[in-house]
């Protein structure tokens, strides 16, 4: 370390049990955190004494672990070897695809990511308190070389930090890392009063169209719970893992989330679930599953039983919609991608990943890629922003 600097030890944990939860979420609220759950020790054990990581599904955990002289942690990172790059939401294939074609080894990779959860949040995570003096900027500039060490180290191709915050892609960057952006759709609220007031924003073709769904949906007989805390039930989780592992079978092939997952959720972390649950002749036969931070609801996973025209929107889009404004949360994260989510009133967000590649010719290929496609996704949210259904001066929240 510099001059003046403490002096700070680097290892990798093959288990976050190994990391006092004390010690690893006053590293999240040093952060400055949003109020996600999502990288708190609770949600990170539970996937993992869950089997959700591990060696079935090619998630090994590698967390990164700063302390200082006296051995208290300074610093954390969620890091994960990975033999695959599917759970991600921001595609690589392709960058593996050429890498392999020209002879080189991209898997496996580090991933410093928060598994299957594609939401922004702290991925450098520090407690400037317990660093001697550090500026937080140190500690995450400590956080960013520690990763690309560990991998230069263990001779792996690629680093890759994903949905993490603007102000972490700025350091990254300074450290070395490529930056990518994307985007996703979030709905914002604006003070609304109740889900009528949200609707008098809207065009009135929109606001209609809205409507005449939510209707067609009751008309069918469909009764929406949101349950949370005690009140969800293990009637409820088995229903709605019939539902999630049935969207799976499906769509997807294996599903990540075992039956257990759940469970070690509703003892530890039931406060922070909302799980909306739609019911047809007093049975369930859809859901949705919902986190609940400070200021946002966060939209997870979701599945059916029987189909029904608009059930779909009603419980992933407008029950969410529905709940923040009835509990003055800001806004509504529905997830990854989904332009159809845009006619429904959630706008384009820009969303922030990080990247290092060990090899110097690989390195340049993707760098240039990088700086076409951050051009292209500039004029892509351009665009698809004004296509927001809000009337004239209640348009994108995030213009504003």
């Amino acid at each position: 370390m510099p001059d003046g600097q403490p002096s700070l030890t680097v290892r990798a944990v093959e288990r976050i049990s190994a990391i006092p939860a004390g010690d690893w979420d006053a590293c999240v609220a040093g952060a400055g955190a949003p109020d996600t759950p999502f990288v708190s020790h609770a949600f990170l054990d539970a996937i993992e004494e869950s089997g959700c990581v591990g060696s079935r599904t090619g998630w090994q955990p590698r967390h990164l672990v700063v302390e200082n002289g006296d051995g208290a942690v300074v610093a954390a990172a969620p890091l994960y070897v990975k033999g695959h790059s599917y759970g991600e939401y921001v595609f690589d294939h392709a960058w593996a695809h050429a890498f392999e074609r020209a002879g080189g080894r991209y898997y496996p990779k580090l991933q410093c990511a928060v598994p299957f959860t594609p939401v922004t949040g702290v991925r450098l995570l520090i407690r400037p308190g317990a660093a001697g003096g550090m500026t937080p900027h140190g500690l995450r500039s400590a956080l960013a070389n520690g990763m690309s060490a560990l991998a230069r180290q263990t001779g792996i191709s690629s680093l890759h930090v994903t949905f993490c915050t603007e102000e972490e892609a700025a350091v990254l960057q300074e450290a070395g890392y490529l930056i990518r952006h994307d985007h996703q759709f979030h709905w914002h609220n604006r003070g609304y009063a109740d889900f009528d007031d949200f609707l008098a924003g809207l065009t009135s073709r929109r606001r209609k169209n809205i409507r005449k769904e939510r209707q067609r949906v009751a008309d069918a007989g469909i009764r929406m719970l949101a349950l949370s805390g005690d009140d969800i039930k293990p009637r409820h989780w088995d229903a709605f893992y019939r539902f999630y592992t049935d969207t799976y079978d499906r769509k997807w092939g294996a599903p990540y989330l075992t039956r257990g997952f759940f469970s070690i959720l509703q003892e530890g972390m039931a406060d922070k679930v909302v799980l909306f649950i739609a019911e047809h002749d007093g049975q369930p036969i859809a859901g949705a599953l919902n986190f609940r931070g400070r200021d946002a609801l966060f939209g997870r996973n979701w599945g059916c039983d029987l189909r029904f025209k608009f059930l779909h929107f009603e419980a992933c889009y407008y029950s969410a919609i529905d709940y923040a404004i009835a509990h003055g949360l800001q806004r509504v994260e529905a997830g990854t991608r989904g332009p159809h989510k845009l006619q429904r009133g959630y706008a384009p967000v820009r969303t922030y990943s990080a990247h290092w590649i060990g090899d110097s010719g690989f390195r340049r290929a993707v760098s240039e890629y990088l700086d076409q496609e951050r051009s292209a996704e500039a004029s892509d949210v351009s665009e698809i922003a004004e296509y927001l259904p809000y009337r004239q001066g209640d348009g994108n929240p995030e213009k504003e």
